[in-house]
This record gives C-alpha cells, sequence and structure tokens, in this order.
C-alpha cells in the first residue's frame, strides 16, 4: 500500500535542505556523497530550472535513483517517455545525463541517468 496525499512542502524543503547540508558537512560529508547526490532539470512545463537530492546507485556511467513515495512526487515525471537531460553533482563537480523513469507493474519508478561522456 502505497502513501496517499501531498507532503506539506514545509517538511519537504526542510528535509531537503537537511539532506544538502549534510553533503557539505566536513565530518559527515563524503559519506554522505557516496550515496545522496544533487539532481538538477528544467521543468517540462514551466521551464524552471529545479534542484533536488536524491539517493543513487552509480556502475560506471549509469545511474540509478529509486524514487520513494513517487506518488508524492512530481519531480521524476519530467523523464518519462523518451526523458530529458539531468545534471548530477557526483565526485565534486556536475555531471550532465539523460534520464528516463519508468514505473514497474508494482508502482515502483526508477530514474535511469546515462551519463555524457
Amino acid at each position: 500500500m502505497g502513501y496517499r496525499g501531498p507532503l506539506p512542502q514545509r517538511l519537504v524543503g526542510r528535509v531537503n535542505a537537511c539532506a544538502v547540508a549534510l553533503r557539505s558537512s566536513p565530518r559527515w560529508g563524503r559519506l554522505v556523497r557516496r550515496h545522496l547526490t544533487v539532481v538538477t532539470y528544467t521543468g517540462r512545463r514551466s521551464g524552471r530550472t529545479f534542484s533536488t537530492p536524491v539517493g543513487y546507485r552509480r556502475t560506471g556511467g549509469t545511474v540509478m535513483i529509486a524514487v520513494k513515495l513517487p506518488d508524492a512526487k512530481k519531480w521524476w515525471r519530467n523523464f518519462t517517455g523518451a526523458g530529458g537531460p539531468v545534471s548530477l553533482h557526483l565526485d565534486g563537480v556536475d555531471r550532465a545525463g539523460h534520464a528516463v523513469a519508468r514505473r514497474d507493474d508494482r508502482g515502483r519508478v526508477t530514474v535511469t541517468v546515462e551519463l555524457d561522456s
């Protein structure tokens, strides 16, 4: 059974701010950056640029992002169908790539990013 209903924006903002602060922490940053990155993208409809922290797993030039509570989030919907351009902050630099979001038959959403060479 999945989460139903919107997440309070103030709560989301605070959690995201804490996650980004942990990435920058001299004490915890190195550990956190191995599992948490910041994805930056342009909204399909708004044309605005957004950044949000996400958990990820990387294998070579492919980054997998398992979207938790996908029905309560909208960012991944910018990458449905043919997908779109994205930037991920990895290894201390921004890396461009192409992201595609897919929902499986159990409702889970995975965003796959192929990094540019």
